[in-house]
């Protein structure tokens, strides 16, 4: 059995992961509509890998025994304005997810539950690399953005990203 707070919040976090699929979804349309289709690629795939980790939390609940209640996904709510402020929506939130998991494996850390910090070590490692992810597009969208054949380069490798299914083994 899992500590009563961790499981909560374990349980919660699924939601948020699929608010998070639904917000980048939200971003893939937008700049589907701005005719950057590598970019809403990008998002795309990032939609694709948020839902994952819900299913990952999910089947962690469901692998210890927890029932797993499901809730209301939010519609986004953020009015998304250019290119640039669409990426740092991205990354806020990503911080934000980031505080997520650190207050859930902080519960677990003073519940003595090992098992749960374990499974969490792979989610925090991963938001490392979503932050990184995040603000390397927006540094690169604010060097070369603004210029019609940068754009084009970077939509172009955006475009390239391909979707990997998560390597966590429960």
């Amino acid at each position: 059995m899992l500590d009563k707070k961790v499981a909560e919040l374990l349980n919660d976090q699924i939601n948020k992961e699929l608010y998070s699929a639904y917000l980048y979804l939200d971003f893939s349309l937008y700049y589907e509509e701005e005719g950057l289709d590598g970019f809403a690629n990008w998002y795309k795939i990032q939609a694709q890998e948020e839902r994952d980790h819900a299913m990952l939390i999910l089947q962690y609940l469901q692998n210890n025994g927890e029932k797993v209640t499901l809730t209301a996904i939010a519609k986004p709510d953020k009015e998304l304005k250019d290119k640039l402020q669409v990426l740092e929506l991205g990354l806020d939130h990503e911080q934000y997810v980031t505080r997520l998991i650190h207050a859930i494996y902080d519960v677990a850390y003073s519940a003595r539950d090992f098992r749960t910090m374990q499974f969490l070590d792979w989610f925090v490692k991963e938001q490392g690399e979503e932050e990184k992810n995040a603000e390397d597009m927006i540094k690169k969208m604010k060097l070369f953005g603004s210029d019609a054949k940068g754009l084009y380069m970077l939509n172009s490798e955006m475009a390239a990203r391909t979707y990997s299914a998560p390597s966590l083994t429960l």
